[in-house]
């Protein structure tokens, strides 16, 4: 007896009614491995009409993105594709290339993760948004340069003539993503496949893409097929939801059904195991959004001056002298005491000061959760804790030693770095691919002759135990693993040397959300197990709310707000905490709609003053 509900397939609609532009009928998906069909999705049937948004949501693994990118023939040639897919009653599956060639763009589009690997780097955004216009219409160049700047205008970006002249790297992460949605929308297509969007972003940008989104749906009419991991977004922009396990949908419904009353027992585990803001809090669950927002609103529209971003820094000074007056005696594990940090100038760059002047202490068993947007410089105190980055001025102490004053000296940095580890954002580029991960675990150890022979295979089958791992893992390779695997791979080597602080770098930020809860909640147990300092890098407010004790707030390169969890994530005095606050999405459709609507009623008061 199986668990699964496969759905019925949705009624087919009577002559003379709106036709779904989508309508996806037992679309299976196999792939080639070792002489066999291993099974991706099994007996798919969904469909979306224009203007609607329809969200497929599971654990990585699914098949959601493997079923969504068989709809446009864009998976590799190991793979079987059977079924029916039929866009505006026209069959795709078994057309022939050129007509696929001709639906992909113009038809159908596709919103990408991460847009720096979607956009050519060697030309520019307007150039490559003007070559998808000619591609698909007979217009002239200049006919199409108007079309892609009406594009660039309308996806709200602040200056189109600029961003059309810009490469990729020369925008913003949210920029960049908007780029993309202007190509991808630049021939009006009826389909638009958005896979994880938003993910790589940041809370604000997130808040401003998932507006543009909106609007655009409205605009466009187009019909919207949203594959992502966050149930936050989910319940911002999603009219129906299709939930999928192991190739199978196993519910489908609308988005308050889904929400408010699962019917699967997996739906309820995935929505059960969504952080969200005051799950780690004594105090009330959430801030006063409406408070929040009001007084966000000039920070919202408005560029803040850098005497405001001076004065804050110094309130955030006199806020860290008085709670250190009140902590327990103890040499703190990590203290910057005026910090600066610059990246060095290379060839023709200038150097660039990414920190001034952050106050930040750690002391051992704390995690510190440090937050705010892209670009604030959260990354960058990390980097130097470590000692990859030098510190310009000011003193950063690491385990008692001035890591500021070592400078040059090898030998020194490696004793100070013996204390320290590290956890990245993406296991998958931090672990060497050529290596079993027993040896990628056993490496810091072996290079710092703390153990070899048999006393570190005992030291690294005690790491897989810790991070709970079966010890014959120890012989498999990185690409054999999971992305939630590779990650306690990554926390396992971060602990083989005992290290005094931990720097965790957006270490779940790539997890879909049932594993992020995995991860988490070992992170947890370990940390209270081995009692460790940790400085948590992230731009999830509600990821910090479950671990942290203390809270950093960065705004451009200035640690503006600092204090207790609750403090800053039920009381934020800074309305640029606000700001951030009142950007997180909220898991709940109705709540979150509400909130959304006061704040575009807040900025337009704010906008119109």
């Amino acid at each position: 007896m199986t668990d699964f509900i496969t759905p019925d397939p949705p009624p087919t609609p009577e002559p003379g009614t709106d036709r779904p532009v989508l309508e996806v009928r037992g679309l299976s998906v196999d792939f080639g491995v070792d002489r066999k069909w291993v099974p991706a999705a099994i007996g798919l049937n969904y469909e979306v009409r224009a203007g609607e948004v329809l969200a497929i949501v599971g654990e990585s693994g699914s098949g959601k993105s493997a079923s969504s990118m068989a709809l446009l023939g864009l998976l590799p040639s190991n793979s079987r594709v059977t079924g029916s897919v039929r866009l505006a009653g026209q069959e795709l599956l078994g057309a022939d290339e050129a007509n696929i060639r001709a639906v992909r763009g113009k038809d159908v589009a596709v919103i990408f993760q991460e847009p720096m690997t979607a956009l050519n780097p060697v030309y520019t955004v307007g150039a490559q948004i003007v070559e998808t216009i000619r591609l698909h219409n007979e217009i002239s160049p200049d006919e199409a340069r108007l079309r892609a700047l009406r594009m660039l205008e309308l996806v709200e970006l602040p200056d189109p003539e600029k961003a059309f002249r810009s490469y990729p790297h020369q925008l913003s992460g949210g920029q960049r993503q908007r780029a993309m949605i202007a190509q991808s929308l630049s021939c009006d297509p009826k389909l638009l496949i958005a896979d994880e969007p938003t993910t790589a972003l940041d809370v604000t940008v997130q808040a401003e893409i998932l507006d543009l989104m909106r609007n655009l749906r409205n605009k466009l009419d187009s019909a919207i097929v949203l594959i992502t991991h966050d149930m936050g977004v989910v319940a911002d922009l999603a009219d129906r939801i299709a939930v999928m396990r192991q190739g199978l949908i196993v519910e489908t419904g609308t988005a308050a059904q889904i929400f408010h009353n699962p019917q699967h027992a997996y739906t309820q585990t995935l929505l059960a195991a969504v952080p969200h803001l005051g799950q780690g809090g004594s105090a009330a669950p959430e801030v006063d959004v409406t408070a929040a927002l009001a007084a966000a609103t000039k920070a919202e529209i408005l560029s803040i001056p850098e005497e405001e971003l001076v004065r804050r820094e110094r309130e955030n000074a006199a806020a860290l002298a008085a709670a250190e007056a009140a902590q327990p005696a103890g040499v703190p594990v990590l203290e910057l005491n005026k910090v600066a940090i610059e990246y060095p100038k290379q060839g023709r760059v200038p150097a660039f000061r990414a920190v001034e002047g952050a106050n930040l202490v750690i002391y051992p068993g704390q995690v510190v959760g440090l937050v705010g947007e892209s670009g604030a410089g959260k990354t960058t105190i990390g980097r130097a804790a470590v000692g990859l980055l030098p510190v310009a001025a000011g003193t950063m102490k690491v385990v008692g030693q001035d890591i500021s004053a070592v400078k040059k000296d090898g030998r020194q940095l490696r004793e100070i770095r013996r204390h320290i580890g590290m956890v990245f954002q993406d296991p998958s580029s931090s672990l060497n691919p050529r290596l079993p991960i027993g040896e990628s675990i056993g490496e810091p150890m072996f290079l710092a002759g703390a153990a070899k022979g048999a006393e570190l295979q005992q030291r690294i089958e005690a790491l897989l135990d810790q991070v709970e791992l079966p010890r014959d893992y120890r012989n498999r390779y990185p690409h054999e693993l999971s992305g939630g695997q590779k990650q306690r791979v990554g926390i396992a080597r971060a602990l083989s040397l005992k290290p005094q602080l931990m720097v965790a770098d957006e270490p779940t930020s790539a997890l879909d959300v049932s594993v992020q809860a995995k991860v988490l909640g070992l992170f947890q147990d370990l940390q209270k197990e081995l009692g460790f300092a940790c400085l948590f890098i992230t731009h999830d407010l509600a990821v910090v709310d479950v671990l942290a004790d203390r809270i950093c707030v960065m705004q451009r390169g200035r640690i503006v707000e600092q204090g207790t969890r609750d403090q800053i994530l039920r009381n934020p005095q800074q309305s640029y905490t606000q700001r951030l606050l009142a950007a997180v999405p909220l898991p709940d459709p109705d709540k979150q709609r509400e909130r959304r609507e006061l704040r575009a009623r807040l900025l337009a008061a704010g906008g119109a003053s």
